[in-house]
């Protein structure tokens, strides 16, 4: 069902109607980026559907609340913690804009487990993935992620230009998760950088998207994120690593753990991840702290193996 998107006039003793356009006039006023602000629509639109699918053009309290409990069924928590506050913001400008009154106050998103959601591959494991691999353009990318942490957005985002060097290192300058400008870099490592001069001497080209697509439909056209987490999955599942949490953000994952598992520090790995917040990095700190502890086998000898 599509919103109402007839003009929103408030009179006298007659409450105010939420629509899209009103939805699409918070956007255009937000200083949000692009990603953000298709975020933040998705959400409102959904939660317009919501309302005109149960027949309120003029939500209460309990109706956002029942919205929020719908969500909860089939979204994650993440999710769900996204939309409320998309919800929050809209609502806390409709009342600052005299629209509508705000119906949020004190409505919480969704709590999420602290840890993660994908596994990481183990040293073995990684190798055996990048043995699995075909062609060079795919192994310049999982060698990339998997020694860099990169995200599929970033590498998708990754331009041939983006290729530098800094100091004595070559780097790769990348637009991070919510940024607008490509004004971080990760360094290529000797297998990483070999990989990708390998694959542009075969493709030719100097400027341009640095990972292009080979299919007879999209060939040289950027590579989406979507065929970036393919090209990973089958690779994994070409390995024999095949499991739901196994993804390409595994390899993410994996970039981090092997660092702190070599001797890398909590801060070294926060930079390779550009994580704003160390609470962040410091869950496979604890992750690697609990894979040490022996407490589960101290326990078993004290029981089976007493005299």
């Amino acid at each position: 069902m599509q919103a109402n998107t007839a003009q929103v006039i408030r009179m006298p003793g007659q409450a105010a109607v939420l629509t899209e356009e009103l939805m699409r006039e918070w956007i255009d006023s937000t200083d949000c980026n692009h990603c953000t602000r298709r975020a933040y629509s998705t959400a409102i639109r959904q939660m317009l559907d919501y309302f005109n699918l149960i027949g309120k053009t003029q939500p209460e309290r309990s109706d956002l609340h029942a919205w929020r409990t719908e969500l909860l069924k089939d979204h994650a928590a993440g999710t769900v913690s996204l939309y409320i506050t998309a919800a929050r913001l809209f609502f806390k400008w409709l009342d600052m804009e005299n629209r509508f009154e705000d119906i949020s106050r004190g409505i919480k998103g969704a709590k999420s487990e602290r840890g993660f959601k994908k596994d990481s591959l183990t040293p073995h494991a990684a190798r055996e993935t990048l043995a699995a691999v075909n062609g060079l353009r795919d192994t310049a990318i999982l060698t990339l992620m998997i020694t860099t942490g990169l995200r599929c957005i970033e590498v998708s985002r990754a331009n041939i230009e983006d290729i530098r060097t800094v100091g004595d290192s070559a780097v790769l300058y990348v637009q991070g998760k919510g940024r607008l400008e490509k004004n971080e870099y990760v360094k290529l490592s000797p297998h990483a950088h070999k990989a990708l001069l390998a694959y542009l001497a075969d493709k030719k080209e100097n400027t341009g998207a640095l990972f292009t697509s080979t299919s007879n439909n999209s060939a040289g056209k950027r590579l989406t994120t979507t065929s970036i987490s393919a090209i990973v999955k089958a690779a994994m599942r070409a390995a024999g690593y095949d499991s739901k949490r196994l993804t390409a953000h595994s390899l993410r994952h994996t970039a981090a753990t092997l660092n702190l598992m070599a001797g890398g520090t909590l801060q070294e790995t926060q930079q390779l991840l550009r994580h704003q917040n160390i609470n962040t990095t410091m869950i496979y700190s604890q992750n690697l702290e609990r894979m040490a502890n022996q407490s589960e086998t101290r326990i078993d000898a004290m029981i089976f193996n007493a005299d």
